[in-house]
């Protein structure tokens, strides 16, 4: 009996994507074998068939090919960042499509990135790299306002703070970089990204990559505007209200920028902003969309975005491409202040809101919550599908507005300010 096509899954505990991605799997009649980012002792311990220590990718990836030769492996896919460089290793030693380890590197190391895209000929903002152990004034007196300080690393717009003077520089560079030692860097070896800051609007491009060619799968306007001096995510919805020119040169410039950082295969996130000067790469990510945002996309007839990922992975041919389903948005509750989160109400009340689809509270109950820049998680998301894009941004803020969240006061969590 043939067998069926089988997939590694690589992600972190944290990640959100596990469940979506095994359950197009399952409804694609693939193999998914999840492959999560867990110590050597524990994985042991715990007698997990593939629980790999990405800290160490080295032995990683041998533990991926001695389990291929027990069971053959069809492609490595990773859903989230912190598996992206280990994926286009582990694919390079078992001879499947892959992404060159230089540039899963690129797409995810902001520094590294800037470079790339410099190199590519892909307009990018004046950005300067400085270690921990810089003085912040001296920094300070050396670069012209505004400018956003960025951690080389982290994602999802952590440690992400706009100054707009010297003193705010100070503050922002001392918050920074506790963020990034508290994420265990180095104090002596860890470095800070400090670059121009781009006005405009922004937008985020799902895209799949084959060979090279990019296909554009969605392209999501974010209405509210990200100004900082932080820089959280909150609504995204697709179809785009720019013009048609805009939308195609944002796909045109994300094309060039993933050639510029040499990804040739599989899926790609990108934020993108756009102003008088043209349009800007932010960050391009070697992986698909994050959270639960991919929920509100579907293609063809009912195909989700993670059964077109799995499918381009085992290389069978993919369905329409084309988005179904009218207009679509998403919200990602924003955690308005810190301490612990004890009760959620208005659920049923945002749930009665016309083109609301869904309410997913995902931050568990009398646990702690941090709000941006140190936080790396959302009270929950909000869908929403209407005949506009209009009205699902309408629904979203109507839906949000009638939930209510109780947090209390505790003691020891991260400091702030």
């Amino acid at each position: 009996m043939t067998r069926p096509p089988r997939v590694v899954l690589l992600a972190s505990p944290a990640t959100y994507r596990s469940g979506a991605f095994l359950a197009a799997a399952r409804r694609l009649g693939l193999e998914a074998v999840q492959a999560t980012d867990t110590p050597e002792v524990l994985a042991e311990r715990w007698a997990m068939p593939l629980g790999l220590d990405f800290s160490r990718p080295e032995a990683a990836v041998a533990a991926l090919a001695a389990y291929a030769e027990q069971h053959p492996i069809d492609a490595v896919l990773a859903l989230d960042d912190s598996a992206t460089m280990l994926a286009a290793r582990a694919a390079a030693a078992l001879g499947l499509p892959h992404n060159d380890p230089d540039a899963a590197l690129a797409a995810r190391d902001k520094w590294v990135m800037r470079q790339a895209l410099r190199r590519g000929g892909v307009p990018v903002p004046e950005f300067r790299r400085y270690p921990l152990t810089a003085d912040p004034q001296t920094v300070a007196g050396e670069i012209p306002f505004p400018v956003v300080l960025k951690p080389t690393t982290l994602s999802g717009s952590r440690g992400v703070i706009r100054a707009d003077d010297r003193n705010a520089f100070v503050q922002a560079w001392e918050r920074t970089r506790r963020i990034v030692l508290r994420e265990g860097a180095s104090p002596k070896n860890g470095e800070l990204l400090v670059e121009r800051y781009l006005p405009g609007v922004e937008v985020a491009l799902e895209g799949l990559l084959t060979g090279g060619a990019l296909q554009t799968l969605a392209l999501f306007d974010k209405p509210d505007p990200l100004e900082g001096p932080f820089f959280e995510e909150t609504i995204y919805v697709t179809p785009s209200r720019l013009p048609e020119a805009t939308r195609a040169a944002i796909s045109a410039r994300t094309r060039a920028a993933a050639a510029a950082l040499g990804l040739r295969e599989g899926p790609v996130h990108a934020e993108l902003r756009i102003n008088d000067d043209g349009v800007w790469l932010i960050e391009m990510a070697g992986r698909s969309i994050g959270g639960l945002c991919s929920t509100v996309l579907e293609f063809g007839t009912g195909v989700s975005l993670e059964e077109l990922i799995l499918l381009h992975a085992v290389g069978r041919p993919l369905p329409s491409t084309e988005r179904a389903g009218g207009a679509a948005g998403v919200m990602m509750i924003p955690i308005p202040k810190a301490g612990m989160l004890r009760g959620v109400s208005g659920i049923e009340d945002a749930m009665a809101v016309s083109g609301v689809t869904g309410v997913e509270i995902t931050a568990p109950l009398n646990q702690p919550v941090v709000p941006l820049p140190e936080g790396a998680s959302y009270l929950g998301f909000i869908f929403a599908r209407d005949e506009t894009p209009q009205r699902v941004e309408q629904a979203l803020r109507l839906a949000h507005a009638r939930l209510a969240f109780r947090i209390e006061p505790a003691i020891n969590l991260v400091a702030v300010g």
